[in-house]
């Protein structure tokens, strides 16, 4: 985002008194943010930050819907890499309301949309909120090999296997469902494999959630 919009530089200040813990200055200079919005851009940009701090779960879901709205009239590459983030944070608002065949659509549409954020540790956590609601709310068909694979990961977690977790992990927390996580899986689980650093029963717990991955 443009650093010297004055919509943004109010947002930047409304964050840092947020991170501060003072609230109340935050909330006042995302709203002066909002009343000094000039265009759908400057709106969208001041409603993302107003959202956070309503008092109700529906007033949430207002502005974040409000975003989207004001995203959608944009229309243009300024907030093509804002969708995965509005359509997370519209899946948390109804997925909060008790409304989890809205969050289901609305965390696929994120995931549809993922592509859109560069590379990083934003895009890292992104995918990880997405794939987290996918699998909490039914949207994320089950694999045979997801029950072998978190057993997997227990066992290094207990056996504070960080390499080992290091590895598999972050490809596990990222699975959108789609072809290319189930070999960003794979490929970890193979290096892995080919290490040889594992004990005995889960060098073979590898093997099984390896087959199981492709269907033998």
């Amino acid at each position: 985002m443009d650093s010297d919009n004055p919509v943004v530089r109010l947002c930047s200040q409304g964050m840092r008194a947020e991170t501060e813990g003072r609230d109340a200055d935050a909330r006042g200079l995302f709203l002066r943010a909002w009343e000094s919005a000039a265009d759908d851009y400057e709106a969208c940009v001041a409603a993302h930050y107003l959202a956070r701090h309503q008092p109700t779960p529906e007033e949430v879901l207002r502005w974040n819907r409000e975003c989207l709205d004001r995203a959608d009239r944009v229309a243009d590459d300024r907030v093509k890499g804002f969708y995965p983030s509005l359509h997370l944070n519209m899946a948390r608002a109804h997925r909060d309301l008790g409304e989890p065949d809205r969050a289901r659509e609305h965390f696929a549409l994120a995931a549809g949309h993922i592509h859109e954020v560069p590379p990083g540790q934003y895009g890292d956590w992104i995918r990880f909120a997405v794939a987290e609601g996918l699998r909490s709310t039914g949207g994320a068909a089950p694999r045979v090999a997801d029950g072998l694979l978190v057993d997997l990961l227990d066992g290094f977690r207990a056996r504070a296997d960080y390499r080992a977790l290091g590895m598999v992990l972050p490809a596990y927390l990222g699975d959108l469902g789609t072809e290319d996580d189930r070999t960003r899986i794979a490929t970890a689980l193979h290096m892995l494999h080919a290490a040889r650093w594992l004990p005995d029963d889960e060098q073979g717990a590898v093997g099984r959630v390896l087959g199981s991955l492709a269907g033998v």
